[in-house]
Formats: C-alpha cells, sequence, structure tokens
C-alpha cells in the first residue's frame, strides 16, 4: 500500500487551523493540475500513482481511476486523525495494527479492510470488511468492488463503478444562490457553502458551493454508461470547519456534529430508491424504517432522546443531543435556514415533532466499524460492559455467551469516532434505544 503521495499542488492549500476545511476545492472546480497531468512528466519523471511517466490515468488523472485521484489528497498515513482525510492508509489498518483512526462526520473507509475474527458465544467468526461501508474503487490505494452486491441494495447503480465522483461532482458545479435555490450554472463560486465558517452568497453577485461538493439534479459521472442521473438536489447541511479531531468525547460531539437540514435521505434515494420511506404504520408488513423530510418524529420519540442518558437512565434535560444519532431540523438553503444551522451546529435543541430521522441517523456516509456503515454495533446486546468499579468500558473478552468483533478497545473507540465506553455508561444495551428507550 502506498503512503500519501505529496504533490506540488500541495502548496496551494491554505489551512487556517489543524483540522480545519482547506481552500483546494473552495466550493467549486479546484486548480486542474491537482488531479490531471497532461504528460505526466512533471520536471522529466512520472507524477501518477501507479503509472509509468508518460501514461496517465483514465480522463488525463493522476491515479488509475477516478477514487485514486481523490485519495492522492484524502488518504493519509497519519497516526491520528488530521484535516481532511477520509481513509487511513492501508499499510496501518489490521486486526493487529492500528486500525482506521479518521474521526470525520463520514467515517473512515479504511474499515472496509477491517477484516477481523472474534467469537460469537465462544464460537469462532470472521466479520468481512467489505461489508463496513460504500466499498469505492480505487485500484492504487487496495479499495476494490463489492465482493457481493453487484448493485446498490433498493436501486441498480453498478457496484463495479462505486466511485467517490459517484456521490460528490469532482469538479464542484452545483451552487447555491441567496433564495436557496440550486443550479449547475449561473453566478460564479467564490466559497464553500459547507462549513460553519463559510461566506453567505451575496444576491445578484455570487454563489457558494452546495454541501460537500454533493452532487444535483441531473448529475451522472461520465465514465458511466447507462441512465443513472439524480433526480433528487443537493441536501441542505452545515459542517464545523474543523471536522477530523479526537475532541468527540461525548455524545453530543464537537468535531462530527453537522447540522443536517433537509433533504440527505432524498439524496441518499438517488441510488437507494426503493430503502426510502417517509412514513410507518406500526404493525404493518412491508415497510422499512421512516427516513426523510416527511419521517417527522413522534412526540413520544422526540422525548425518549431528549432525556435519554444511558440504560434505563431517563433523565436528560436540555436538548440531549447525540452526533451518534442525528436528526434533520427541517431547514432549507435559504440565507435564513443556513444561518439557523449554524446556530443549531454550534449549539443543539431538543427535538421536536417538526424534525425528522433521516438515513444518516443510523448510518455513516463512507463506512464504519460496523456492518452496513452503521453507527453504532446493531449484532450485540450490550455496547458496553463494566469493571469491578462499575465504569464502563468496551468488551474485548472471548468468553462464551460473549460477542467480540476482536477489536482493541482503542479501534472500539475509533469505531464510535473517538467516544471512550464511559459516554455510554455501563451496561449500555443498543443505541436505537436513544430514540426508542427499550432498556
Amino acid at each position: 500500500m502506498k503512503a500519501t503521495k505529496i504533490f506540488a499542488v500541495a502548496a496551494l492549500f491554505t489551512l487556517a487551523t489543524a483540522g480545519s476545511a482547506l481552500a483546494f476545492h473552495s466550493g467549486g472546480v479546484a486548480e486542474c493540475e491537482g488531479c490531471h497531468s497532461m504528460h505526466n512528466s512533471l520536471e522529466g519523471s512520472a507524477n501518477v500513482t501507479g503509472m509509468a511517466q508518460y501514461q496517465s490515468g483514465p480522463y488525463l488523472l493522476k491515479a488509475q481511476d477516478q477514487s485514486g485521484a481523490c485519495l492522492n489528497c484524502h488518504n493519509s498515513a497519519d497516526t491520528v486523525g488530521s484535516g481532511y482525510h477520509i481513509s487511513t492508509d492501508g499499510s496501518l489498518v489490521g486486526q493487529t495494527l492500528q486500525g482506521p483512526v479518521e474521526l470525520t462526520p463520514g467515517g473512515d473507509f479504511a474499515w472496509l479492510k477491517m477484516t477481523t475474527t472474534g467469537k460469537i458465544r465462544g464460537s469462532a467468526t470472521t466479520w468481512e470488511g467489505d461489508r463496513h461501508g460504500h466499498n469505492i474503487v480505487a485500484v492504487d490505494y487496495g479499495y476494490t468492488a463489492d465482493k457481493t452486491l453487484t448493485a446498490a441494495p433498493g436501486g441498480t447503480y453498478p457496484a463495479a463503478s462505486l466511485a467517490c465522483s459517484s456521490c460528490h461532482d469532482p469538479h464542484g458545479r452545483y451552487r447555491r444562490f441567496a433564495d436557496g435555490s440550486m443550479a449547475s450554472t449561473g453566478l460564479p463560486i467564490f466559497n464553500s457553502g459547507s462549513y460553519t465558517n463559510s461566506n453567505a452568497p451575496i444576491s445578484g453577485v455570487s454563489a457558494v458551493g452546495v454541501y460537500r461538493l454533493l452532487a444535483g439534479v441531473g448529475y451522472q459521472p461520465k465514465s458511466l454508461a447507462g441512465s443513472f442521473a439524480f433526480v433528487n438536489p443537493s441536501p441542505s447541511a452545515v459542517a464545523p470547519s474543523t471536522y477530523n479531531a479526537t475532541t468527540n468525547t461525548t455524545a453530543a460531539g464537537v468535531a462530527d456534529r453537522v447540522a443536517y437540514g433537509s433533504g440527505m435521505s432524498e439524496y441518499c434515494a438517488n441510488c437507494h430508491t426503493s430503502m426510502h420511506n417517509d412514513t410507518y404504520t406500526s404493525g404493518t408488513k412491508g415497510l422499512v424504517h421512516p427516513a426523510g423530510n416527511g419521517a417527522k418524529l413522534t412526540a413520544p420519540i422526540a422525548a425518549n432522546y431528549a432525556a435519554y442518558v444511558s440504560s434505563g437512565i431517563m433523565t436528560g434535560t436540555g436538548a440531549g443531543y447525540s452526533a451518534m444519532a442525528p436528526f434533520e431540523t427541517g431547514n432549507g438553503n435559504t440565507l435564513a435556514d443556513i444561518t439557523a444551522l449554524k446556530a443549531f451546529q454550534a449549539a443543539p435543541t431538543a427535538p421536536t415533532t417538526s424534525q425528522n430521522v433521516l438515513c444518516l441517523s443510523c448510518h455513516r456516509a463512507h463506512a464504519s466499524g460496523f456492518e452496513s456503515m452503521a453507527r453504532y454495533y446493531l449484532g450485540n446486546e450490550f455496547m458496553t460492559i463494566a469493571d469491578s468499579t462499575n465504569a464502563a468500558s468496551y468488551d474485548t473478552s472471548t468468553t462464551e455467551n460473549k460477542i467480540n468483533q476482536g477489536y482493541t478497545v482503542a479501534q472500539q473507540q475509533n469505531a464510535y469516532n473517538g467516544r471512550p465506553a464511559s459516554v455510554f455508561g455501563p451496561w449500555a444495551r443498543n443505541y436505537c434505544n436513544k430514540c426508542h428507550a427499550k432498556d
């Protein structure tokens, strides 16, 4: 596995503080030569990952595929989470190694490489890393297509074509205007629209990029044959400008607390159409868990969420917000909406029946330490155990009647995006109880 290559374009980055959003994309298309090479002969030598001199990747990319071009910058061999990295280098990943360390809201793609052996009630069991997230194809960095699925669950998007550019528009054409509307052309993009410190678009003068360069209506990668153009627009959300740090020591989070406004589940439905559901009638067959702009929280669910502290303890006061189980506020993309989202990110408020579940309430967008890219482990009765003093801890035992994935305590803490077991309390059962309080 190759460590991150540093290109001349690195000098073009502007870093405000450690772990902050960088200026390379600036909400729109980046410097061309940051991703492309016309001749692959910079200063008389090859500068394309995995390619000989004078031979570039497809579309003149500095890699053998689209995701590789992204990971040239977004993969890292750091031993702690840092900045804009969303992939721990494969040389550090393994059951007996450090494991994934990037703590961005979307999760670390390197969990896809964490195939582990543990035990289920005394019987040896293997947990396949392939099941931990979106299986992007990046040959230069050891990422391959899904070994089981040939298409997106609930849709037809081909798994063999899944890349970073399947969701993110690498040229950043989609933009948000002052009135909240979005389009792929129009006023010039002068700033990122993704962060709490992003400038606002100016009416009739300028636009900003959409959240995380997520592509909008009509988007389909040039490399993808067939008809898979998106029908739903980019979502409304705001992320902290410092979004990858080891400060996630509370359930509420700091560095991975995204203020989600609306449209994220609908965005996921561009590929996972049949899995999307806004409503749910208890006891009715054939339905899936609600997620979407219309999937409003019921009054009991909102009350549970605010009151839940840990298993059996429902004495919470105030917001009770947890970035481990976020919800959408209902805000759109107008200037007032984005201002409200920035305020919510700084100081979350308790949920109401005006707010809703989204796909990312339970899943991470990239990958996680658990199957189906879940934010927490769904396959065990307990998330935590307790020591002789009743202090919470993550379980690494392999004794009978236990389920152990083969993670170290440090790896489990990273799987929960930096949260120590004390955040969830001793003998904490599944985090579905944050909303449903059945424990």
